[in-house]
């Protein structure tokens, strides 16, 4: 169980890096964001390096969450977010660049939504998976 903040948190970051990833075209700031999701979705959003200062810097300011959430679903999202970020930094170093800017885009947009709204299309892809196949199962 996480605080729900900290994912959010994370994304204002994670926005901020692509906004200028997709700026500058830099595919070394895109390895970077992917090498921070690779460690998001293998160790845990707790340890991922955003999620280390949201800990130790940003929550101990912040009274108790009013609620924790599932850590499954953000894992899941910042997997997403590596296969983005690996094809992004793949189409900006090897090319073709429209490959990288639209998979950096595309991360950026749903970070942007958890961000901004809450709203972690990852999760929302999670739940609807899992569902999927408890539903699947059943059959």
């Amino acid at each position: 169980m996480v605080d729900p903040r900290g994912p959010r948190f994370a994304a204002a970051v994670t926005t901020v890096v692509l906004a200028v990833t997709i700026i500058t075209g830099n595919p070394w700031l895109l390895l970077g964001q992917t090498v921070v999701f690779l460690v998001g979705a293998v160790a845990g959003i707790r340890n991922a390096p955003y999620g280390l200062v949201f800990r130790y810097l940003v929550r101990p300011r912040l009274g108790p969450p009013a609620d924790l959430e599932d850590e499954a679903p953000p894992r899941f999202a910042q997997a997403v977010g590596a296969v983005f970020g690996v094809l992004g930094t793949v189409g900006l170093l090897a090319g073709p660049a429209a490959l990288g800017y639209s998979a950096a885009a595309l991360a950026f947009a749903a970070a942007f939504l958890n961000a901004a709204f809450g709203f972690c299309l990852g999760c929302q892809i999670y739940l609807v998976l899992r569902s999927a196949t408890v539903k699947g199962a059943r059959t």
